[in-house]
Parts: C-alpha cells; structure tokens; sequence
C-alpha cells in the first residue's frame, strides 16, 4: 500500500515539482536568505536536506573546522558559519558555486568555498565536522547539475568519497551523510568497508514518500 502511494505521489507531484524548479527560486531558513537557480538542489523541496540540518544544529558547532562536501545551495555550511564555525563549501557544479559565493555575500557569512570533484581541489586538513547530502541513484550524470542526483553506474561517487575521506579527518571527526531507502545502502556499505570505514545509523525519520537515514561514518578500529 505504501509502495502505491509513493508510485502515486510521485507521479503527480513530480511533474508539477520540475517545472517550478525550472526557474530562479528564493528561499529562506532562519534568516538565511538564498537564491537558488534551475541547476543546484533545492533544499526546501527535499527532505534529506533539513533533516541532515537539523541534526547538525544539534552539534556543537562554534570554533569548528566545518565541510559541507556537494554542498549545493550550501544552506549547511552556512548555518553552521553563522553559529561560529568556520565553514567550507564545496560543489563540482560552477552554477552551484557561483550562486553560493552570492548567497555567502548576501547574506553576510564568511565561507570558504571551492569548485571540486569530491576532495579533488580541497586543500588537505583535518576537519572536525563533515556534512554529507550525496548523490545516490545510479546513473552516470550527463551535465553538472545531475551530479546532485547521480553517483554512477556502479556507485562510483562512493568509491572516490570514502578512499579520498581518510585525509580528511581526525579521530575525533564527526561525518554525517543522510541517505535514503531508495538508493543501495548495501552497496554503499560495503564500499565504507572496503576502505576502512562503517555506517552507523544515528537517526530514522519516515514521511509520506520515504524514509531518510542519516549514518555517521566511524574509522573501523583494527
């Protein structure tokens, strides 16, 4: 039953959803106002977004050494800039770039924000807070705005985050990644093992449409 009503829900809303996305948008959360165009993931419209924000306001933030890793509208790190952190964004996508440097502007908040591919154009260091809304469905992305949506035929995203991630932090980091179960948690799961890390789920959160996970990912321990 709940199957037919996400199969339903989808049909319907998506459709209305795409086209109101074709367009330039604002939005606002707690005081932060964003304009986001076509191209970078609205974080009002999808659920994994706030939820992994919520989490995240629950932490400890100021005086941090905070990523937001594909960052998108960069909603993330500039919240927890706003609450002392000292925030970096990032994306591979330059319209997500370029309106996160406006917005960042804008809005006042001071944010470090870099064009990569994954940690690819990071400079090295050990972050103390790592934000993770990823790509999950598997697809190879065909233009820079699908790389929100895609990670690959074979997971390939996964693959590059955890053997690149070990640079990227201490023992006492804290990296959150929200999922969903519509993507292959299993396959993601493996791959964390296969380079030393594991997925341990900190919150469950069901809508009408599906359910959200978020997992930290701890360093396994030999």
């Amino acid at each position: 039953m709940r199957r037919a009503i996400k199969q339903l829900t989808t049909r319907l809303y998506k459709p209305l959803l795409v086209k109101y996305l074709s367009a330039t948008r604002l939005y606002t959360y707690k005081g932060i106002r964003l304009v986001i165009p076509p191209a970078v993931f609205h974080p009002g419209f999808f659920f994994s977004t706030r939820l992994l924000l919520r989490y995240i306001a629950s932490l400890p933030l100021k005086n941090k050494l905070f990523l937001e890793l594909g960052a998108g509208s960069g909603l993330i790190a500039m919240y927890a800039a706003r609450q002392g952190a000292n925030g970096t964004a990032t994306d591979i996508n330059p319209v997500a770039i370029h309106s996160l440097e406006m917005n960042a502007r804008s809005n006042r908040i001071p944010l470090t924000i870099i064009r990569s591919d994954l940690f690819t154009d990071i400079p090295q260091q050990a972050f103390d807070i790592i934000a993770i809304n990823p790509p999950y469905y598997k697809k190879q992305p065909q233009t820079v705005a699908e790389y929100a949506w895609y990670c690959g035929e074979q997971g390939e995203y996964f693959q590059q985050l955890f053997s690149g991630l070990h640079h990227y932090i201490h023992a006492q980091s804290v990296v959150l990644m929200v999922l969903c179960d519509g993507c292959d948690i299993e396959m993601i799961k493996s791959m964390a093992g296969a380079n030393g890390f594991y997925l341990n789920i900190v919150l469950t959160k069901k809508n009408w449409v599906e359910t959200n996970f978020i997992f930290r990912v701890d360093q396994l321990t030999s």
